[in-house]
């Protein structure tokens, strides 16, 4: 007996329970359990209270929000309320000796103009920024920036590669925010998807996803995916004055967090915080009323 409860201390350890002992043929039988780590809770949690609201929920089915994220947001409450609770919204950092940011997204998403826009902001509001294009796939694309740069006394400067890149960076103006317009990405393409990983590495950047509303939310969401996979963190919405459904912006939004929002042409006006009030509004200003309501 004494044997065999020294190897059931050396197998299970000292916190082993004898449950029961007999003796048998040759010797003796020991029965001993450990107690599980995790003990299963009491009771399961309840079900999330959802509210019965007709017009949300045609809203949202307008919106093509999918019907995971349309069950969270049918939660009872404004539906600010229940955004701001549903999904990440945030400013981004442009503080001076905030960390570069670099926006990135696919052609045509309108990353050059957001940067443009940022640096507008700034500069309006006393400061400088450092405005980079690590554009040099797309023809023109310096030059498109630069006309935005010379009206507001920026000198833009051109690093297409990391290492020219952080040499440029070597130079940045004391404590002075950095903006980095990213070239046009296929993010299903792992060449084009290690470029902006790169990139971002070598400037110790923030990455921010630009993208159009009016995707498919499924599509937008294998985009975000793929970007996130390349280090993006934030989201910046464009196109939502010529949009009217904005299911993948909110589907996109899921693993990314919400900062701006592109509402307008203007390069001083055309840009504004994406808020949990803002995104409410435009989900319930531009839906159709119920089906169910009009009959």
């Amino acid at each position: 007996m004494v044997e065999a409860m020294a190897q059931i201390r050396l197998d299970l350890g000292a916190e082993a329970m004898i449950l029961a002992s007999r003796r048998v043929a040759g010797g003796v039988e020991i029965t001993a359990a450990l107690e599980p780590e995790d003990p299963l809770p009491a009771a399961l949690p309840k079900p999330v209270p959802v509210a019965l609201d007709a017009s949300r929920l045609a809203a949202l089915r307008f919106h093509g929000v999918p019907e995971g994220l349309q069950h969270r947001l049918m939660q009872a409450g404004e539906l600010a309320d229940v955004l701001a609770g549903t999904l990440a919204f945030d400013e981004i950092d442009l503080a001076a000796g905030s960390r570069p940011v670099l926006l990135c997204g696919p052609p045509g998403a309108g990353k050059t103009l957001t940067t443009a826009r940022l640096a507008t902001r700034l500069v309006i509001g006393g400061t400088l920024p450092m405005v980079i294009t690590a554009d040099g796939r797309r023809a023109g694309a310096a030059e498109q920036l630069a006309a935005f740069t010379r009206l507001l006394g920026i000198n833009l400067i051109v690093a297409s590669h990391p290492v020219t890149l952080a040499r440029a960076l070597a130079l940045r103006p004391a404590d002075s925010p950095v903006l980095i317009d990213a070239p046009g990405t296929d993010p299903f393409d792992p060449m084009q998807r290690e470029e902006i990983f790169s990139i971002a590495a070598a400037a110790n950047a923030v990455v921010a996803l630009v993208l159009p509303a009016g995707l498919d939310p499924a599509e937008a969401v294998d985009v975000a995916d793929a970007f996130a996979e390349a280090g993006a963190t934030l989201l910046i919405a464009t196109r939502l004055d010529t949009t009217r459904r904005l299911g993948g912006i909110v589907a996109a939004a899921s693993n990314l967090v919400l900062t701006e929002a592109g509402v307008g042409p203007g390069a001083a006006d055309g840009l504004v915080a994406m808020t949990p009030a803002l995104l409410a509004g435009r989900l319930n200003a531009i839906s159709p009323a119920a089906p169910e309501l009009r009959r």
